[in-house]
């Protein structure tokens, strides 16, 4: 999906320039990276912020018309207002084909009502991790992963090395690490719970029983 939006070249800056930014409707950022000195720009306030709601805009390769240029962009940093639907200022880094990037790519969890863990035994997902660190090359970035929970069972965990990730993308990880993603778990409490603590009692019982010495038959 190609994400478009525009921007323009800012003159003025300083705190004083970029707070009467903000009250005519506009957001001061900067575009850095690539060959060339970074750039003071802005964009109109009520665009960026609807833009802002979708996951795409922050995993993507975005477009920038730049006063009539257009370029590929990545949205690096984001500051918004402690406790107002305002954004005060954005990050954007330019883009070159023919260099990897690093970009954290958000996980979409699928076939979590059908897998044995919540399907049969009650269990609920834990996502442990909702975002991935990974490498590539800007035509491969993907706007987002899959973790396909299917076959996961209770006493099953799914990690990084497990999922399968689209083609020319590498997973950033520690050396040696392989972070759990999503696992299954059934809350103590639970119906499911409850009935395997039945059945566990009930198997229980029924091994004393058949262990039990059978007392002798009267004889009449």
């Amino acid at each position: 999906m190609k994400i478009e939006f525009s921007a323009n070249k800012r003159t003025l800056q300083g705190t004083g320039a970029s707070r009467r930014l903000r009250h005519a409707g506009k957001v001061p950022a900067v575009l850095y990276g690539g060959d060339t000195q970074a750039e003071a720009i802005e964009l109109d306030h009520n665009k960026l912020f609807h833009s802002l709601k979708t996951e795409a805009f922050h995993a993507s390769i975005l477009t920038m018309d730049l006063d009539g240029k257009s370029q590929p962009v990545l949205l690096r940093d984001v500051q918004m207002h402690a406790y107002k639907p305002l954004v005060l200022h954005v990050d954007f880094q330019r883009v070159a084909a023919d260099q990897k990037i690093h970009m954290r790519v958000p996980l979409h969890f699928i076939n979590a009502d059908v897998s044995p863990g919540v399907k049969l035994s009650g269990g609920i997902v834990s996502h442990v991790i909702n975002e991935l660190d990974v490498t590539c090359l800007p035509a491969d970035l993907p706007e987002f992963i899959e973790v396909d929970l299917i076959a996961a069972t209770v006493s099953h965990s799914i990690h990084v090395k497990d999922l399968i990730m689209p083609k020319g993308v590498t997973a950033k990880l520690h050396k040696g690490l392989n972070p759990v993603v999503a696992a299954i778990v059934v809350p103590r409490g639970t119906k499911a719970d409850e009935l395997a603590g039945a059945a566990e009692a009930e198997a229980s019982a029924a091994a004393s029983a058949a262990s039990a010495p059978v007392p002798a038959a009267k004889i009449k």
